[in-house]
């Protein structure tokens, strides 16, 4: 499905920032002269995926000589609702960025619009270069469901969420960087005691959400996820994990670690609560590591959630080449460029999660301990998807469900018949 968090993020955060492109030329629709590569993407300029494919962007015409990368401006908002339609069309592009999930990536698939990639992802290596976990949003079976089947998109970074904590308010009220959940606990109760709400929250968007799926992965393992995420098994939203997370969230919000106000905040109300210094603590992802660089004045640092295997992450968005694409050899070029370790290292020195960098040439503090920490997940298997990914319209019930625990309009127990309700609707029958 659409991913909710990316879509919604992408208004606010550094993965889609202003969706804005930098435009090299007017638009010649359908060019087929080998000799210009179409191309769209919807990172910020000034986002680590944004500066590392301007450089790709370099290295390409440097090592093609008279062929010229066209970048056509689009939004996120603009390719998401109208991609089906382009890519059914004479005006497709050659190469674009498009969301990973079984009704974007493998929505198309599907319908027959996107390039079959295997051969290629076998040529050229990138299979090798992917590890399991990011792999799995790349490939999609006849119905469009991921994890196996063909290669229909490439992902050159990855994302995940992870613990941001203001060091300078955990110093000022004396509290060491917890190492286990039972101390995360203890550090928001010594807050809470201080009259400071620990948590940066948004109930209107993906962070209250993604805080409850957190907690239920505490209590999960791979076979969980794979029956949620990819109907390998059956989902009950009354087993032993989603009602810890749904009683802990609940009880969370009545202990003050997460005010009811923030039901109807949204992300970018919770992003900058972080970076003014106002809320101590952040679960959040990857996604805001470059706008946090830039714009947070206090010492901070992260860590991964404690006392859990899992977290939600996954591998970034894809390259994906239309099928119709006219310059298909050149969009697979340039996909090959974002994948080299010149590009990937610039994508991490610049606060992205590559897949393929050296870490040696991985230089900023942050960024390393960025990348390490990703490949921490990524050894134990421990990248769990998104909780709004299953089914499609499954995000706007989470948001609204999640709202109620917060305003405490409803229980634990009816959250989640709520949920099970909406998600078997969804789930495809075979």
């Amino acid at each position: 499905m659409l991913t909710a968090r990316r879509r919604l993020a992408a208004t606010a955060v550094v993965l889609g920032g202003s969706l804005l492109l930098t435009s090299c030329g007017n638009s010649d629709s359908g060019s087929s002269d080998g000799r210009t590569l179409r191309l769209w993407h919807y990172e910020a300029p000034n986002s680590a995926m944004g500066e590392a494919w301007n450089a790709a962007v370099k290295e390409f015409e440097r090592t093609h000589p008279g062929v010229k990368v066209k970048f056509e401006e689009k939004g996120f908002e603009q390719i998401q609702k109208t991609a089906p339609m382009v890519l059914n069309s004479g005006d497709a592009p050659d190469l674009m960025e498009y969301n990973k999930g079984n009704a974007t990536a493998g929505l198309l698939s599907k319908q027959g619009l996107l390039t079959d990639l295997t051969d290629e992802a076998a040529k050229r290596g990138w299979e090798k270069k992917i590890g399991a976990g990011v792999r799995t949003t790349s490939r999609y079976d006849a119905n469009g469901v991921m994890g196996s089947g063909q290669w229909y998109g490439v992902p050159n970074y990855a994302e995940y969420t992870m613990v941001f904590y203001n060091k300078d308010l955990f110093a000022k009220y004396g509290i060491d960087e917890p190492k286990t959940f039972d101390e995360l606990t203890a550090a928001m109760d010594r807050f809470t005691d201080a009259g400071v709400t620990p948590l940066a929250n948004g109930g209107a968007e993906y962070p209250a959400q993604q805080y409850l799926y957190q907690l239920a992965l505490s209590r999960a393992d791979r076979s969980w996820v794979d029956a949620y995420e990819l109907y390998k098994g059956e989902t009950d939203f009354h087993d032993a994990a989603w009602t810890y997370a749904a009683d802990t969230f609940a009880d969370w919000v009545k202990k003050g670690y997460i005010s009811e106000k923030s039901s109807s905040l949204k992300a970018e109300d919770a992003g900058v609560s972080f970076i003014k210094g106002q809320a101590p603590i952040l679960f959040s992802g990857s996604w805001w590591y470059g706008r946090f660089r830039d714009e947070v004045k206090f010492d901070w640092g992260t860590f991964l959630f404690p006392g859990s295997d899992l977290t939600l992450g996954s591998g970034g968005n894809l390259w994906v080449v239309p099928k119709g694409a006219k310059n298909k050899e050149l969009a697979y070029d340039f996909i090959d460029i974002t994948m080299s370790e010149k590009i990937q290292n610039i994508l991490g020195n610049k606060g992205g999660v590559p897949v393929a960098a050296d870490p040696g040439a991985i230089t900023d503090p942050r960024a390393k301990s960025l990348i390490e920490n990703f490949t921490t997940l990524s050894d134990r298997d421990g990248l769990a998807f998104y909780p709004d990914w299953p089914v499609p319209g499954f995000y706007d019930v989470l948001v609204s469900e999640t709202q109620k625990l917060i305003t405490g309009s409803t229980e634990p127990d009816d959250y989640l018949s709520a949920l099970q309700e909406a998600y078997d609707k969804g789930v495809p029958r075979t």
